[in-house]
């Protein structure tokens, strides 16, 4: 049963409610991400895996990930955007309570990749529903809740890990029902995938995706709904018109430009975006921030203490930008952290290369420069959390015209999370030769080469309505 009211005129209320359910999606998508930091240790006593397994056991989901949002794009223009990310939710409970029960890394691998279908599929598409039913003017500021879900359910996951291995006496020990900590680290993401599920049933279908489907009827009432049945009227009609030219059920042949017969620029830039954000090598921070941290000598706790006071400083960063961005713009932001995450991930770089070994193995960061790489790391966390985070999912859930919406999202979504893919895996065999120092000084390449696309690229979309943007 679908939330029914009656509107008269623009309700941000009624529009922020169901936003908020949206971007639940996106909480699940850093939440199950998340989850896997922490539990490293227990997969590899119980799996007995080495280096080159624990990498591939957490690097699963994201093989997952990039097929669920390559499909989750073409199938929102089947099924419905709200029909898609109620699949996300599915999978998502299927995947916490297969991947606390596995007996052996096979069994794992599939549960994560389980998850990384629903990952896949909500980072796509709650971006594309929201920018769908957000008015033009607070668009960029609706859509950026979507990271502030996803660092938020980040968060979540580190601070769950922490307080269930805290009571537990580690990640690895018996904690309820005799059963290791590390499994009910998985499992409690169960919880939260079942509220995502029945929290979808009262929101109403995207009103952009009905009327493509030409069912005008009911894409009239919900936009009635949002927004009074004048400026309903005024969108339907826009909608109808912008289709008008050369509407067709969607295929991903549309990305081609028939003028010219080569790919549209639009898709050029989005991509370009989708794998820069990975580039910079934000996940490296999110997947192994503990094993990283302990690695230059923290203990277990405080490397799980750190993680949680990199997600608090996330979500502070996302809550500045959804306050900035329809302001100053989507483009000034992204250079801004580009920038700022060259300068902090070279800091870290160089921290990383003064590391030295003790007799007994134990490897530490001399006199202050522990202190420098953990501010620098999270100062960089900071910029790219104003920036390339919520930034990247804003842009493509606007940047792409009514008709290659779906289409433009299945390939800039799978570009980014094979793009993260390839990050997350490499990342422990980089970590040992040619070292952290190295890899970190990559990213920082990245992230100055980022600024360079940024200004030759992408184009504003700040206040366009969705309907007026280029193909």
């Amino acid at each position: 049963m679908e939330l029914e009211k009656p509107r008269t005129r623009t309700d941000l209320g009624f529009i922020a409610a169901i936003v908020a359910v949206a971007s639940i999606g996106g909480f699940m998508f850093g939440y199950d991400s998340g989850v896997i930091n922490g539990t490293q240790k227990g997969l590899e006593a119980a799996f007995d895996l080495g280096r080159l397994g624990i990498g591939i056991n957490v690097g699963a989901i994201l093989l997952g990930s990039a097929v669920g949002a390559f499909g989750a794009g073409r199938l929102s223009d089947l099924f419905g955007r709200r029909g898609v990310m109620m699949m996300a939710a599915i999978l998502f409970l299927i995947s916490a309570v297969l991947a606390g029960a596995a007996d052996g890394s096979a069994v794992f691998i599939v549960a994560r990749i389980i998850g990384g279908l629903g990952v896949g599929a909500a980072s796509v598409i709650s971006p594309v529903y929201i920018s769908e039913v957000a008015p033009a003017e607070v668009r960029g500021r609706l859509s950026s809740v979507q990271q502030v879900m996803i660092i938020t359910g980040l968060t979540g996951a580190f601070v769950a890990n922490f307080l269930i291995a805290h009571y537990a006496g580690g990640s690895t020990a018996s904690w309820w029902f005799d059963l290791p900590a590390w499994r009910w680290m998985f499992w409690l993401q169960a919880l939260p995938a079942a509220i995502y599920f029945a929290a979808l049933l009262v929101i109403p279908e995207s009103p952009r995706y009905l009327i493509m489907r030409g069912r005008d009827a009911e894409g009239l009432n919900v936009l009635t709904r949002l927004f009074g049945p004048e400026e309903a009227q005024r969108k339907s009609n826009e909608i109808r018109a912008s289709l008008a030219g050369d509407h067709h059920k969607p295929k991903l042949s549309d990305l081609v430009d028939k003028t010219s017969g080569k790919i549209r620029p639009i898709l050029w830039a989005a991509i370009g975006l989708a794998v820069f954000q990975q580039l910079v090598g934000i996940n490296v921070v999110f997947y192994y921030g503990a094993a990283l941290w302990e690695a230059v000598g923290f203990s277990e706790s405080d490397a799980l203490m750190t993680n949680i006071l990199s997600g608090v400083l996330s979500i502070g960063a996302c809550l500045v930008t959804i306050t900035q961005v329809d302001r100053i713009g989507r483009k000034p932001l992204l250079l801004i952290g580009s920038a700022g995450m060259a300068v902090t991930l070279a800091t870290v770089g160089y921290a990383f290369s003064t590391a030295v070994t003790a007799a007994d193995g134990a490897v530490s960061l001399p006199g202050h420069n522990g202190v420098i790489a953990l501010v620098a790391a999270n100062l960089y966390v900071i910029f790219f959390n104003l920036s390339w985070g919520p930034i990247m999912w804003v842009m493509l859930g606007e940047m792409f015209p009514t008709q290659i919406r779906g289409s433009g999202l299945a390939v800039a979504g799978f570009a980014q999370w094979m793009a993260n893919a390839a990050v997350s895996v490499s990342f422990p065999t980089l970590a040992v030769s040619p070292g952290l120092a190295p890899t970190y000084f990559g990213y920082a390449f990245f992230a100055a080469i980022s600024f360079f696309f940024v200004r030759a690229m992408v184009n504003e979309t700040r206040g366009r309505e969705l309907e007026d943007m280029p193909g």
